[in-house]
């Protein structure tokens, strides 16, 4: 059963976790020390007082009546859990009630949040144990379309997953109606690892378990990569042979917050009948921009319009790049249409990340970077890698409070790699993110972002397999 509350409450007790661990080493420039016992910036606290708003999200296997798999897990009886939703600028206080049979935690993807609620274990938090609760609390902003997951292992790809709404007290686009479109590709049994150094629950590097490591990623190498044995890409919860209707009225202006919350596929949407306007990207504003699709990676998340003026029922379709599933699927419904529904055609204007302006600019990027990285992305013997090495045991990326950081990655893998920053935002080319997809074969991306809240903070590729055999690192603040 759905076991969400929205009342008003006051905080019942201390939170904190502190930062856990550090790593030695040092990339880029100014002369910080590789000593192991460089002192450490202390991350800022969760806000204090009376929460504003405040929800329990309890994790736990899925019920047989619910249709699923019985190695699903999930949050508050749903596939995605039920939508959190919060006022910009409330403090927001999330329970989390553990009834798996393994440890877990939230991380509230793309919320710059304090350290100490980041729900990375290991780094920023002990993991809540079997049984065990623990509160989340953090400022609700900025306004935008997040969703908040498991990470801890491969529990991301067993279903623990759910669309976080940061509601704007003054939206810069008019809309009539809104829908919330989760994707996400369905494992109908327990995750297992793709790659070799982790155990049956994927606890591996980076993901709160051991740092070892084998054999090559993908099959053959640099020159593969692989996916598990999806049993359906899902549309909000619906396979494709059951899609939800998402009803309409000839004249409405529709706002539609696209999620890629799967675990390992990279998506291409388009809708039947009716062209697009991008307006967010990542939760954050963007000069609206008219597409007929738009790609993105696990993790990356676009909001658009749709002006309903073509009646019918119109198919709305997320097809895996990566993969050869059916499409995940939804239908666009004038009310009271029964005729059949149309496909897209064939799109003419796909988003680039070149059409993309943010409205509301990072401050403090002008001139020169401070600190810079440049970061090769690449597949080996011992797992997919940064700069050659394999997470845990690489080094961390140094930075101080303040400064103004450069990131240049170039992916010398034949695959794309969806790169995301815990706990910022950052620009790249003229929008603001937090998820970037780098292309395969020499792509580079190239982001910058103010280091302007301290903590060890997880950099990682955000295809869950590419985590766990190693593609990430630490950005460490140092006084």
């Amino acid at each position: 059963m759905t076991e969400l509350s929205t009342t008003r409450r006051r905080l019942l007790g201390a939170l904190g976790a502190a930062g856990l661990g550090g790593l030695a080493g040092c990339t880029g420039i100014g002369a910080l020390s590789n000593d192991s016992d460089v002192p450490t910036a202390t991350p800022r606290s969760p806000p204090s007082g009376p929460a504003d708003t405040a929800a329990t999200v309890r994790a736990a296997p899925a019920q047989a009546a619910s249709g699923l798999s019985p190695d699903t897990w999930i949050y508050s009886g749903g596939l995605p859990g039920p939508e959190l939703r919060v006022p910009e600028g409330d403090v927001f206080e999330v329970e989390l009630a553990n009834d798996l049979p393994r440890e877990t935690t939230v991380h509230w993807h793309g919320v710059p949040v304090a350290n100490p609620m980041d729900g990375v274990p290991g780094v920023t938090q002990q993991p809540v144990g079997s049984g065990e609760s623990f509160t989340y609390r953090f400022r609700a902003e900025p306004a935008g379309t997040y969703f908040f997951h498991s990470h801890v292992g491969l529990q991301l790809d067993r279903g623990l997953l759910a669309p976080l709404i940061v509601e704007e007290a003054d939206p810069h686009v008019e809309y009539d109606r809104e829908y919330t479109v989760v994707l996400d590709d369905y494992l109908d049994r327990a995750p297992q690892p793709l790659y070799e150094g982790t155990d049956s629950d994927g606890r591996g590097p980076g993901m709160g378990g051991g740092p070892g490591m084998g054999g090559g990623p993908g099959m053959g190498g640099m020159m593969g990569d692989r996916r598990p044995p999806y049993a359906a890409l899902l549309a909000n919860g619906r396979p494709p042979a059951d899609p939800q209707r998402l009803d309409v009225r000839e004249g409405q202006r529709v706002r539609f917050r696209f999620i890629n919350a799967s675990s390992a596929t990279y998506f291409r949407v388009r809708l039947g009948g009716h062209p697009m306007t991008v307006t967010h990207s990542d939760g954050r504003p963007v000069d609206p921009v008219g597409v007929d699709s738009f790609r993105f990676g696990a993790g990356e998340r676009y909001d658009v319009v749709v002006d309903a003026t073509n009646p019918g029922t119109w198919e709305l379709l997320a097809t895996a790049l990566n993969g050869s599933e059916p499409p995940a699927r939804a239908l666009l419904s004038y009310d009271g249409d029964t005729s059949a529904p149309v496909a897209p055609s064939v799109p003419r204007r796909e988003l680039s990340y070149s059409d993309l302006v943010a409205r509301t600019p990072i401050d403090g990027l002008d001139g020169s970077p401070d600190r810079t990285f440049d970061l090769t992305l690449s597949a080996g013997q011992s797992g997919w890698l940064i700069d050659g090495q394999a997470y845990p045991d690489a080094d961390p990326l140094r930075i101080r409070e303040g400064e103004h950081v450069r990131v240049t990655m170039r992916n010398r893998s034949p695959v794309v790699h969806p790169m995301h920053l815990h706990g910022h935002f950052f620009r790249v080319g003229n929008a603001v993110k937090d998820t970037v997809v780098v292309p395969g074969h020499m792509g580079t991306v190239t982001f910058d972002f103010l280091a302007d809240n301290p903590g060890n903070w997880l950099f990682h590729c955000h295809n869950l397999y590419h985590l766990e055999s190693g593609m990430a690192r630490l950005f460490q603040y140092v006084e």
